[in-house]
């Protein structure tokens, strides 16, 4: 920092870092990155200030996708709001509606027989799998490489996407789950297609590993680029394979247990440098995590119902009470809170969307890099603007 540069105050109680003000040596170049950049995900844009290639501030501005989900559920029965979870994250639609499922069995007591506990335990992870594949294939086009890696990753969610379509009837807006187990049983021929797809993704994931982890334009862009400090994670609430970069052991399947990943062995990836890259190899190695929950929840599924027929499904009038759901979604924490009135709908429905509160340190991660490292920086968010707006 040169003699002419000054900080401004950081807010009492924030541990973040100041935007930095050149003072007299210049004028600063605002710009507006989106609604419409190729890498913003969606309708996101960003106000950045510039002194010469370097970010001095940066604004995130959300809201251009802003569905009202929360007000429409306070309206409709528990039930009819099942595929509207569908839309936050509309790459982990089944996720989504797990932590709904949960959020709801918690306020009426509902058990959940031990056949759909699996068979959720194998479309979450099938879930995790395929979102970070695509994640990882968008970070490198974002750093302008050819998007070959992107198409590999592609090739491979197809194939789980083939799996979703036949077992829920869609291959995205799912709407899968029910209160108190799952829609429809998945048949012995689903199941072994399921675990051919599965012996497959080894293979898949090692071309993953030689063709990226050490190319040296990779290592380049994005060793010691956006460092987020475990300090400043824990502060902002950041969770998912963002907080774990960081170096911070914290995933609620280990956490809070909740189905029956307590019945599984696997470990909890952690970063050392907390940087761009932390972050894409922690996904790749949860992909491989997921692969051995995978290969032992296939082998091991039980028989018997796929819902509990003492389950209410329609007409549910919960006991006044409230409850908050959550799981480990591939983005990160993803909870549902929900009050009861007695009511035929929620008194009151809070989502808490990984995205979101992820996003909120982008300025924090992004002061003093080049704007070229912006686009990088926000990439290895992996963010969904349905998930983030609602």
């Amino acid at each position: 920092m040169s003699q002419a540069e000054t900080k401004i105050d950081k807010p009492e109680g924030w541990n973040r870092p100041a935007a930095i003000v050149p003072d007299g040596e210049g004028e600063m170049l605002e710009i507006s990155m989106g609604p419409h950049h190729p890498s913003t995900h969606g309708v996101f844009r960003m106000d950045v200030t510039l002194d010469g290639e370097r970010v001095v501030r940066l604004k995130p501005v959300l809201g251009y996708m802003h569905r009202n989900h929360e007000k429409i559920a306070e309206g409709i029965s528990y039930l009819a709001s099942m595929p509207y979870t569908d839309r936050l994250d509309y790459m982990c639609s089944l996720t989504n509606n797990w932590a709904y499922a949960l959020a709801v069995e918690k306020l009426i007591g509902q058990e959940v027989p031990e056949r759909a506990e699996y068979l959720r335990v194998i479309l979450g992870e099938l879930t995790r799998f395929q979102n970070h594949a695509s994640s990882i294939g968008f970070l490198i086009q974002e750093m302008g490489a050819s998007g070959t890696p992107l198409m590999y990753a592609f090739r491979e969610r197809e194939k789980i996407l083939d799996l979703f379509e036949e077992l829920t009837g869609a291959r995205m807006m799912v709407n899968y789950m029910r209160f108190g187990g799952c829609r429809v049983d998945a048949s012995p021929a689903w199941l072994d297609k399921a675990r051919k797809v599965v012996a497959d993704l080894p293979r898949f994931v090692d071309e993953f590993e030689r063709l990226l982890c050490s190319n040296e334009i990779l290592m380049a862009r994005t060793q010691g680029v956006g460092v987020l400090r475990p300090e400043l994670a824990i502060n902002a609430g950041v969770t998912g394979p963002m907080l774990r970069a960081s170096g911070v052991n914290y995933d609620v399947r280990k956490v809070d247990g909740y189905g029956i990943y307590n019945r599984f062995d696997f470990r909890v990836p952690l970063g050392d440098h907390w940087d761009v890259y932390d972050r894409f190899m922690v996904r790749l190695l949860e992909m491989r995590e997921s692969l051995k929950i995978l290969e032992v929840a296939l082998k091991e599924i039980p028989g018997g119902p796929v819902m509990d027929p003492k389950a209410r499904i329609r007409g549910l009038r919960p006991k006044p009470g409230e409850a908050y759901g959550r799981i480990e979604s591939p983005k990160g924490e993803l909870g549902f809170y929900l009050i009861s009135d007695s009511g035929p709908n929620p008194y009151r429905y809070r989502v808490r969307p990984p995205s979101l509160i992820n996003l909120t340190i982008l300025e924090d991660m992004c002061l003093g890099h080049d704007v070229a490292d912006v686009v990088l920086i926000f990439g290895s968010v992996d963010i969904i603007l349905g998930e983030v707006d609602r």
